[in-house]
């Protein structure tokens, strides 16, 4: 669940980068293979230095009051979106930054996970957003065979939709942390006047039923 201190904040710096996409009689194709009437791309926000600043802010408020900067001994990024969002985290943390292959490079070392890190290092997975959460039970176990010690994963944007994105990770023992969930980004867009109520109510039919939304617009 995303921490309330900064949901709202953080909703309305995404709508101000218009990062924020809404399409559905197009739906998006999202990474899990889901359809989805909106989309959030976080990877815009590399290019707003007002945004990225004022959100890597916040994510280094909750990560030091959810998990304890004492409790971290890296910060790893994931292949490719989690990267930059990682290398703020970690400069601001004074923290060693990883990055971590969705599959090891076919050359020289052959390495999956890029950095320094010891052996038993308490580190933090940060990716930009989370739907599933598919792709960071890959991450996590490429860390812990590794020898890393992976408890938490940090994204900007959790999509919170999909219980399978906190099941799947707790499963493993990981708890995920979010700034942000749509419920937060529509909200915003209520304050904002970004969307007239009719285009605002269709994102909401699909926030209610995602399972049932995306059988009624099958191809």
């Amino acid at each position: 669940m995303p921490d309330n201190h900064h949901a709202a904040e953080t909703a309305d710096h995404l709508w101000d980068i218009q990062a924020v996409n809404f399409r559905p009689d197009e739906p998006f194709t999202l990474t899990s293979g889901k359809k989805s009437p909106v989309y959030v791309d976080c990877r815009k926000i590399i290019a707003f230095p007002r945004a990225r600043t004022a959100i890597t802010a916040m994510a280094v408020d909750l990560i030091a009051r959810k998990i304890g900067r004492e409790n971290l001994d890296a910060i790893a990024g994931g292949e490719t979106a989690g990267i930059p969002f990682a290398a703020w985290i970690a400069d601001r943390m004074d923290l060693p930054m990883l990055y971590v292959r969705k599959q090891p490079k076919g050359f020289g070392r052959m390495a999956q996970i890029e950095g320094e890190m010891a052996e038993g290092a308490r580190v933090l997975l940060v990716e930009d957003l989370a739907t599933d959460a598919g792709s960071k039970l890959a991450f996590v176990e490429a860390m812990r065979q590794a020898g890393a010690k992976v408890s938490d994963c940090f994204v900007v944007f959790h999509y919170g939709i999909f219980p399978a994105s906190t099941a799947k990770l707790a499963e493993i023992d990981v708890r995920l942390h979010g700034l942000t969930t749509w419920r937060d980004v529509l909200a915003s867009a209520r304050r904002g006047g970004h969307f007239d109520e009719a285009a605002l109510s269709a994102v909401e039919e699909f926030l209610d039923d995602p399972e049932g939304w995306q059988s009624r617009h099958q191809d």
